[in-house]
């Protein structure tokens, strides 16, 4: 599994290090991580136009694979604000401002909600569906919009995702890549996806209640919208009742369409987006009838305006990862060494190789590896080598396969899928109106302190 190390390597992991530390200085990483890009390109290719040019192709890509969340967000964005202004969300959210009467309340009421419907559907759909609803009621309540965003973040794109218990993509890819039965993974998984879950959202909320109490965490500034934009009398309370069932209900068949048709992802997301204009289009009729035509349109510019403010600064930090991939090929060529499976994934082989073996250290060593594959932001690209690594250290070991498998794949998806990377985080972020860096920031302790506990639990069950 010997990996043949280049400039590209060494150039990549600098700037990692350099864009980790402008995040911790709390600075912009654009300028970095363009400088990166350029850089990667320059070394490859040896061409200056190529490489000028790599750097809008580059964007290109991350937009790409960033426009499914960016439409979706946009488009929530534009129906929860029509929600506002006609007065609508008041009547949606008066039967859950019964229930959630504390930030305490709010924090783990929309974290376990989001877990378990994460579990059945995956997070990005899940976000869309509560943070709509759910963010004026906590915020209401006095949970800031960056609580509430960490709670959806840490319980659904953390715990559910790590785990997948229902769906199984993540276990049945690391399962097949040790050579497993996928029941292996998931029964060696539940121990540690609830020791990482219980330590990390409980130290997450300590540390945001902590922080809440001195005054150091903002309200984001969200879907809100001033009191002298809404505008309840374009509906009638008969009809604000009808809609207030009918949305639910929409919503509803959605999550059944999902189950009876096995959308998942990408697909569920659509479903959600889908539903989410048609719901916006009826109640402008309603609402504006001969000016909904102007209306829809003003709405559908808001959200969108909304959208890329909130990614615009994740599009040059994505186009940079995303080099780390798959990407490299796609955008700059094929000039990696013959034997490379990525930069990020050469960079986890070479981890695993230097380091003697033990349980402990092979537990620690994993968990290394899943991070560094995680850096990508996907989570899931490269968990298949985490598995293959985690056959060979068990068989070096003489024990533990199981176990070893199951801790690369959550540390993985709890770096890589959503909890850290900050373009991962964006669902989360945008609903909230928060930013994905701040969000990150606030995720970085918790996450850190989750992980080293569970890789100390893992080190006893090997």
């Amino acid at each position: 599994m010997g990996v043949e190390f280049t400039a590209l390597h060494w150039i990549y992991v600098s700037f990692i290090c350099i864009i980790i530390a402008l995040m911790i200085w709390r600075k912009d990483t654009s300028l970095a991580c363009m400088i990166g890009i350029f850089l990667l390109a320059i070394t490859a290719t040896g061409s200056l136009p190529l490489s000028i040019s790599t750097i809008f192709k580059s964007f290109i890509y991350a937009i790409t694979e960033l426009l499914p969340t960016i439409l979706v967000i946009s488009i929530i964005v534009s129906m929860s604000k029509l929600l506002t202004i006609t007065g609508m969300n008041e009547v949606m959210i008066a039967p859950f401002a019964k229930l959630i009467r504390t930030p305490t309340l709010a924090y783990w009421t929309i974290g376990i909600l989001m877990m378990v419907i994460s579990w059945f559907f995956w997070p990005s759909p899940a976000v869309a569906l509560l943070g709509a609803v759910l963010l004026p009621v906590a915020v209401r309540v006095g949970l800031p919009a960056l609580g509430v965003a960490m709670a959806m973040n840490l319980f659904g794109h953390g715990i559910a995702l790590s785990g997948d218990f229902i769906i199984q993509g993540a276990p049945k890819l690391t399962a097949d890549a040790a050579g497993i039965p996928v029941s292996e993974v998931i029964s060696a998984s539940i121990p540690l996806v609830f020791v990482m879950g219980i330590v990390t959202v409980t130290t997450a909320f300590f540390l945001l209640r902590r922080d809440m109490k001195r005054g150091n965490i903002q309200q984001g500034e969200a879907v809100a919208i001033a009191e002298s934009e809404v505008q309840s009398h374009l509906l009638t309370k008969r009809m604000k009742v009808t809609f207030a069932f009918l949305i639910p209900i929409l919503f509803g068949l959605d999550v059944v369409a999902m189950y009876y048709f096995q959308l998942q992802g990408g697909d569920a997301t659509a479903l959600i987006g889908g539903t989410a204009i048609f719901i916006l289009s009826l109640l402008s009729v309603v609402a504006y009838k001969k000016k909904s035509l102007e209306q829809i349109t003003g709405l559908f510019i808001q959200g969108f305006q909304f959208g890329f403010k909130v990614f615009g600064p994740v599009i040059p930090i994505a186009a940079f990862f995303y080099l780390g991939d798959s990407g490299f090929q796609t955008i700059i060529g094929d000039f990696l060494p013959k034997r490379s499976h990525g930069i990020v994934n050469d960079l986890g082989v070479a981890l695993s190789s230097v380091v003697p073996l033990s349980k402990e250290v092979g537990a620690v060593t994993l968990a290394g590896v899943g991070a560094i594959t995680g850096l990508d932001g996907s989570g899931f690209s490269g968990i298949s080598l985490v598995g293959s690594i985690a056959k060979l250290f068990a068989a070096a070991i003489g024990t533990g396969i199981a176990t070893l498998t199951a801790l690369g794949q959550i540390v993985a998806i709890w770096v890589g899928g959503g909890t850290l990377v900050p373009w991962a985080l964006i669902p989360a972020a945008a609903i909230c109106g928060v930013s994905p860096f701040e969000l990150a920031r606030r995720n970085v302790v918790p996450v850190i302190i989750g992980l080293t506990v569970t890789t100390i639990v893992a080190m006893f069950l090997i």
